[in-house]
Order: structure tokens, then C-alpha cells, then sequence
């Protein structure tokens, strides 16, 4: 692929987040570019609620005025207020970016690398395929790729493998599907993967590396909303991935999405979550087998 070849180096430095939070301005006292009150706080609480199920604690005004004062500079307000009543009044693109403003998409290749040996494990008991996993928070990438690793690792060649990754914020989703990486942000890779799996770019890509066109080809990447009841899912999974996204809802969202989750998994299929995530409430639904690991009932 021009401009990349064969990966031969691991950085050895911690990789820094591809979709960090801005960082949080306009707390008390400090002089603010646009008018921000506690009315308008509650009102994004309330559409952000309505339209991606997050629930903002109280503590989060600083970090919704920062990222949300992008939004109003790009629209030409100059008021919250304003945006918020512009945002209401119509049904347009802009409520994609909103909601990308306001989510926080951190991640890592092999994130919680205990899910990854119990997947390689469970890869293992069935080795010929078919597998069917759904990443439910794509996020940049990391995690679907992370799975497809892992996949061919465990795997015969050539077993069939469909890999779908979501994710609500449309730029994470673009940015998966190019699969263009920082070295520095590849800590969680050992070296052979990253010479399998990877192009290390030159010249002008210097410093980064693609996906290989085996590790992108059996994965679909689309756009889901967790909290909307329109998946689009035809076939059930062996698998999901849901992690680190419910610590965001509150327990009846989180409830919802469990019992869309339960219909989406065949039974015996496996759920994994993220480390500070329990469903001890949903033992209709889920039965606890190992650390964040669950089998659907």
C-alpha cells in the first residue's frame, strides 16, 4: 500500500488517546466567551439523555460548556441558549455532531486483555468458525481490530469470521474504517502482530501505521445507537462486546439495552463488559462467568 510497508518496530511509548476529552474551561469564576447558565446545563442533560441515553452528572458543567462552545463557534452562535433552541427546531446533521461532542471515546488495542485470552479461548472450542461478533462500541477502531487479532490467531484458515462495529459517534466510525494508527499508540501490540498485522508508513506517513487488508476485510463498520430500538441486525452473534458504554446510563437505560442485547445473542453467547460494569440486576438475562464475562440465558 503506498506509502506503508512491513511494520518492524514497537514503540515503547503510552500511547495517548486518539479521541480524548477536550479539556474542561469555564469553571466558576473564570471569564466565558459565551453565556452558559444552569438552565441551559439542563437542557443539554435532557436532549443528551433523549437522544444517546447518557446521563451527565451535575459535576459536568465545565466539560459540556468546553466541548459544546466547538459546536457554537462552527454554527455562529453566540449564546447557548440560541444553539439549543437552533438544534430543537430542526432534525439535521447537527445532532450528530452534539452528540459527538459530548461523548468520550478512550481506548487501546487489547484494552483489558483478560476478555481477549477468555475470547481466544472460546475461539478455540469451535476453531472451523462460523463466528459472528458484534463490537457494540467501536470507538477508533482499537477494539474491532483487537478482536479480528485475536480471531485469526485462534482460528483455522479460513473460517469464517464477520466481525460489526458500532459505534454512535460518526467520526470515530470514519476514522476506524481508515485504520491509520500513531505508533506511539500501539503499546498493547506485541511485535509480531504488529509486523503481521501492520503497514509502517514512510516519508510523509512516517510515524504511522494501516490495518493489512486481511485484518480490515471481515469487519462491517456501521452506525448504532444503543438506546434507539432499530437495530439493524438480521442474524444473532456468538459474541458481543459492550464495554465501558453503560457505566454512561442510567439502570432502567441500562436494563433496555440488556434485554436488546439478550434478543441480538443467540443463547449460550457470551457478553463482555467493561471492568467497573455489573449486571447483577439481569440474572433473568445474563449469568456471570468470569471477570465482566457473561453468558446470555
Amino acid at each position: 500500500m503506498k506509502g506503508f510497508k512491513t511494520s518492524a518496530r514497537r514503540a515503547a511509548a503510552p500511547p495517548p488517546p486518539l479521541a480524548a476529552a477536550a479539556p474542561e474551561a469555564g469553571g466558576a469564576g473564570e471569564a466565558r466567551e459565551f453565556d452558559w447558565t444552569t438552565a441551559d446545563f439542563k437542557r443539554v442533560q435532557t436532549l443528551i439523555y433523549q437522544r444517546a441515553g447518557i446521563s451527565l452528572h451535575d459535576g459536568k458543567h465545565a466539560m459540556v460548556y468546553s466541548r459544546l462552545s466547538r459546536r457554537l463557534r462552527e454554527t455562529g452562535h453566540t449564546r447557548f441558549a440560541d444553539y439549543l433552541d437552533w438544534l430543537q427546531s430542526q432534525d439535521g446533521a447537527e445532532w450528530q455532531e452534539f452528540i459527538n461532542a459530548l461523548t468520550t471515546n478512550l481506548t487501546a488495542f487489547f484494552r483489558e486483555r483478560h476478555h481477549f485470552e477468555h475470547f481466544a479461548t472460546l475461539l478455540g472450542k469451535r476453531p472451523g468458525g462460523p463466528w459472528r461478533v458484534w463490537c457494540a462500541a467501536a470507538s477508533t477502531g482499537e477494539e474491532p481490530y483487537s478482536i479480528v487479532i485475536s480471531a485469526l490467531q485462534s482460528l483455522n484458515a479460513g473460517a469464517p469470521l464477520q466481525v460489526l462495529a458500532s459505534d454512535i459517534d460518526s467520526r470515530c466510525i470514519e476514522l476506524a474504517e481508515r485504520g491509520v494508527y500513531r505508533t506511539q499508540g500501539l503499546k498493547g501490540l506485541e511485535r509480531e502482530q504488529l509486523q503481521r498485522y501492520f503497514l509502517r508508513g514512510k516519508g510523509a506517513n512516517e510515524g504511522l501505521v494501516r490495518v493489512r487488508p486481511e485484518l480490515r476485510q471481515p469487519v462491517s463498520f456501521l452506525s448504532v445507537n444503543l438506546i434507539r430500538d432499530d437495530w439493524p441486525f438480521r442474524e444473532p452473534f456468538d459474541v458481543v462486546f459492550c464495554r465501558n458504554v453503560m457505566i454512561y446510563f442510567d439502570a432502567p437505560t441500562q436494563r433496555r439495552v440488556l434485554e436488546r442485547i439478550h434478543r441480538v445473542l443467540k443463547p449460550g453467547g457470551t457478553l463482555y463488559v467493561g471492568h467497573a460494569e455489573n449486571f447483577s440486576e439481569s440474572r433473568d438475562l445474563f449469568a456471570l462467568r468470569g471477570k465482566t464475562v457473561y453468558e446470555r440465558i
